[in-house]
């Protein structure tokens, strides 16, 4: 009896655990990584279009769930969702109430029910010091466009 239990409990522990909830990837290293991209070509300042509009951000609801491109969302991540940008597009949004600026990359869609451009990840949201305030004017400068 007692060696079932020892060798019952150690199972049971073992199946308690969680999972992992993010896909471990090497994003960092490979040449085509947003970081990578970021560090090297947007130090330079160049715009391609520009667009304002109002900002949101979500974060704990969509956390480890597919965005609309197939990738792992993750809130702690430089991401945003617009309505029609294709993926991947790389934008700067500036916060208009404090200047402050961020460097996203679309890689979800958002539904088209309210007035709002972007929703952006929660930390971006933190970067553009708009967090308190929830919705925020934003102007958008395109850096590059994605691919669909």
């Amino acid at each position: 009896m007692k060696k079932l239990i020892y060798f019952v409990i150690p199972f049971f522990l073992v199946s308690c655990t969680s999972t992992l909830r993010y896909e471990k990837t090497n994003g960092d290293k490979e040449e085509n990584s947003f970081r990578y991209k970021k560090s090297k070509i947007f130090t330079e300042q160049r715009t391609i279009e520009t667009f304002a509009g109002i900002a949101s951000y979500y974060a704990d609801e969509f956390n480890g769930r597919k965005t609309a491109n197939g990738e792992i969302f993750n809130m702690n991540d430089l991401t945003a969702a617009h309505i029609s940008y294709p993926f991947n597009t790389i934008c700067r949004v500036t916060n208009l109430k404090n200047q402050k600026s961020v460097v996203v990359r679309i890689n979800d869609r958002k539904p088209d029910i309210n007035n709002r451009e972007i929703d952006l990840s929660l930390k971006a949201a933190q970067e553009l010091d708009m967090l308190n305030d929830g919705l925020t004017e934003v102007r958008i400068d395109i850096l590059e466009w994605g691919e669909e």
